[in-house]
C-alpha cells in the first residue's frame, strides 16, 4: 500500500475513534425513537442483550430499567433489573443498582407511570 492510502485509512481511523469516544449511553437510552436492544458487557467481558423498559429520573439522577433479551444467571425471564446510569464516569456506563430500596423505588415509580399512562387512556377512550 502506497504512503497516501495509509495516510488516508489512518486518518479514517482516527475519526472513527474521535466518533466513538463522543458516544454516551444517555444518547441511546433517552432517544424515544430507539428500538434497537441494548448490549452491554459484564465483569467477565460477555456481551449480553436488554430490552430497555423505562427511564426514571430520581433523586437526581437518571435510572434505567432493562429487561435482559439473553439468559442471565439468577435472573428468570420475566424479571428486570434496575440501572443507574453514572455520570461520573465519562463516557457514561450504566451500573447495576445495588441498593435494594432504591431499586424498589424506581419499580414502585415506574409502576405508577404505566398507571397514570393506563387512566389517560380510558379517559380518553370515554
Amino acid at each position: 500500500m502506497d504512503k497516501k492510502k495509509i495516510q488516508k485509512v489512518e486518518e479514517i481511523s482516527k475519526e472513527v475513534e474521535e466518533e466513538l469516544s463522543d458516544f454516551d449511553i444517555l444518547d441511546i437510552i433517552l432517544d424515544e425513537n430507539n428500538t434497537e436492544p441494548l448490549i452491554l458487557q459484564d465483569e467477565k467481558g460477555k456481551q449480553i442483550r436488554f430490552e430497555q423498559v423505562a427511564v426514571i429520573p430520581y433523586n437526581e439522577k437518571i435510572y434505567v430499567i432493562l429487561k435482559p433479551i439473553d439468559k442471565i444467571e439468577g435472573v428468570e425471564d420475566d424479571q428486570a433489573i434496575v440501572f443507574l446510569a453514572d455520570e461520573t464516569k465519562r463516557p457514561t456506563v450504566l451500573v447495576p443498582e445495588q441498593d435494594e430500596k432504591i431499586a424498589v423505588k424506581i419499580f414502585d415509580e415506574y409502576y405508577n407511570l404505566v398507571e397514570e399512562a393506563n387512566k389517560k387512556k380510558k379517559g380518553k377512550k370515554n
